[in-house]
């Protein structure tokens, strides 16, 4: 018996809260809505390289050029600048 009066409520309930919004979207209002976050835009994709010693990959910029060859750091250009 308490879980049919339960429905009743809940019933009654949905059918208020409906005619509620059709009231809204009839007067022309639309229901709040939450303010929008600013959608960040993703960066550029970077031109990436592999560093010829230990094969890290390193954004083009930031790498370090030895004639067509590119290193993730000093010590290894270093190494492979050695006779």
């Amino acid at each position: 018996m308490k879980y049919l009066v339960l429905l009743i409520v809940l019933v009654l309930a949905y059918g208020w809260w409906r005619s509620g919004r059709r009231a809204q979207m009839r007067q022309g209002t639309a229901p709040r809505q939450p303010p929008q976050t600013a959608q960040q835009t993703p960066a550029s994709a970077l031109d990436m390289v592999p560093c010829a010693h230990c094969g890290l990959h390193v954004p083009r910029n930031e790498a370090l050029a030895q004639g067509t060859r590119y290193y993730c750091c000093l010590e290894h250009q270093q190494h492979h600048a050695r006779p």
